[in-house]
């Protein structure tokens, strides 16, 4: 197999996220755009590469309020900050179907290296594109203050209102774009 270049499947793709909520609860969400762009050849890992954004006003929220808080330089800064991406910088094996992705994430305007532990699905052609077809899995976890994203509140319990520690999920498609 050879490099070759695939886009991500936006439609069949999601990037959720979880943290922490009230010191006893947990607040799930994600965003509902995402596109990106791969180099990718499943017999060399180390070849490849991923590029994605997502703009921040895609959060999937449901409450305006929320939605426009959540836009504040304080939390995901997406006023002065719309976009959140990742470039990779190595692809490391770890088996055949298991990688460690490396790469600079990019939140509220600060960059900072994140680890993606990767699972590689396989590939298939799509029975209506007729075209080649991947999935991954990819999970990492970061201290969203590294990030800016500061704002909490003390419950009156003791515990913080937000958790520090962001579980980030993946479940991405892409589709080859060469022959």
């Amino acid at each position: 197999m050879t490099l070759s270049s695939w886009t991500i499947d936006p439609v069949h793709s999601s990037v959720e996220f979880s943290l922490d909520y009230m010191g006893f609860s947990t607040y799930r969400t994600g965003f509902r755009a995402l596109e990106g762009s791969l180099q990718f050849d499943a017999a060399r890992p180390a070849a490849s590469s991923v590029t994605a954004s997502i703009p921040v006003a895609s959060v999937d929220v449901t409450n305006d309020r929320l939605m426009s808080r959540l836009m504040d330089a304080d939390l995901l800064g997406g006023n002065e900050h719309p976009t959140i991406t990742f470039r990779s910088t190595r692809v490391e094996a770890v088996e055949p179907a298991h990688w460690k992705v490396t790469g600079d994430l990019t939140i509220h305007g600060g960059a900072r290296p994140v680890v993606l532990d990767t699972r590689y699905l396989g590939q298939a052609n799509h029975p209506f594109s007729k075209k080649i077809a991947a999935a991954f899995r990819a999970e990492t976890a970061i201290d969203r203050r590294d990030f800016g994203v500061t704002w909490n509140a003390a419950m009156d319990t003791g515990a913080a209102y937000l958790g520090e520690r962001v579980q980030i999920s993946l479940a991405i498609m892409a589709v080859r774009q060469d022959p």
